[in-house]
């Protein structure tokens, strides 16, 4: 789609009903024949990148390990096209490709017993969970205090000063995204099945 591949290449913010015209070789005017404003075409876009996410894992071994799963193509879609991060909160009119993401999770999540409303708040999680790293990986440069003076903070001065410890057997990913599914869903669970 011309549209996503201006904004994977130039941002969003060089998506307009005119640019994306441009790259089709038409006027803005024959998009507006399909399309109602920009919020269309983003809505347009986001479902269609959403999309990607297929063809969906089948549930092999637990629903724990295909929900990790779904968490890591999240990342790599939010890799993929940084400009997603922006729209898919958006509360706009949702597609079938994010429709089907949806149905997908609660099929995934059909063996956990606990209430449908649980489901939907951990799916809902996990996404802005998932997108919170995204934003991590695309910030330039690493967050650092060097050249901060401490010394008004005590406590960070003392942590500093503490061995960092044997790093941890699973990245900070797989280990929030676990964390966070099993927390939600299980804490609500009548049956951790």
């Amino acid at each position: 789609m011309a549209a996503i591949n201006l904004a994977d290449t130039e941002g969003l913010a060089a998506v307009s009903m005119r640019a994306v015209a441009a790259a089709l070789g038409t006027g803005a005017g024959s998009l507006y024949r399909y399309l109602s404003s920009r919020d269309d075409l983003l809505d347009l876009m986001t479902d269609r990148a959403v999309g990607e996410l297929r063809p969906y894992p089948q549930v092999e071994g637990d629903w724990l390990e295909t929900m990790v799963l779904l968490g890591r193509r999240q990342l790599a879609l939010f890799g993929a096209h940084p400009w997603l991060l922006d729209v898919i909160h958006r509360p706009s009119g949702i597609g079938p490709q994010s429709l089907a993401w949806f149905d997908n999770c609660i099929r995934i999540l059909e063996p956990v017993r606990c209430p449908v409303a649980a489901k939907f708040e951990t799916i809902a999680m996990m996404t802005g969970v998932v997108s919170l790293f995204a934003r991590r990986e695309s910030a330039a440069g690493a967050f650092s205090f060097a050249g901060v003076d401490l010394a008004a903070y005590p406590h960070l001065v003392a942590a500093f000063s503490q061995p960092s410890g044997p790093a941890p057997r699973a990245d900070l990913v797989e280990r929030t995204l676990r964390s966070l599914l099993t927390g939600l869903l299980l804490g609500e669970s009548t049956d951790a099945g």
